[in-house]
């Protein structure tokens, strides 16, 4: 079972505690009634989904209801590190992003015993 740490509650709870909501950091532009269809489309819908470290919000929905950050590897599905929503994005380490790498893939021979 995944567990994940609260900043507010301070304590690590399963994973049906939360809810993810999306990417985190994201900008708000300054008057939304400005811009242009394509900027409101990439404010709105777009965003990074990359392989790796990611940065999300996330909802103690079942706990203290608050929303928070957290540094999370999107292969590995696993936390580096939560903090508190408004707090600033962490700087991460190789060292932590190292520590929850999936293992190493091992080369296999095809068709190992067939003839």
């Amino acid at each position: 079972m995944l567990l994940i740490h609260c900043p507010y509650c301070q304590e690590e709870r399963p994973e049906l505690e939360f809810h993810g909501a999306g990417e985190a950091h994201i900008e708000r532009p300054q008057n939304i009634t400005e811009i242009t269809d394509a900027e409101f489309e990439k404010f709105f819908f777009i965003r990074e989904n990359r392989k790796g470290l990611v940065f999300e919000r996330w909802r103690h929905l079942h706990g203290c209801g608050r929303f928070f950050n957290a540094a999370r590897h999107s292969v590995s599905d696993k936390f580096i590190c939560t903090y508190k929503a408004g707090d600033k994005k962490p700087k991460i380490t190789d060292k932590q992003i190292a520590a929850v790498l999936p293992p190493a893939k091992t080369k296999s021979t095809k068709n190992k015993g067939a003839k």
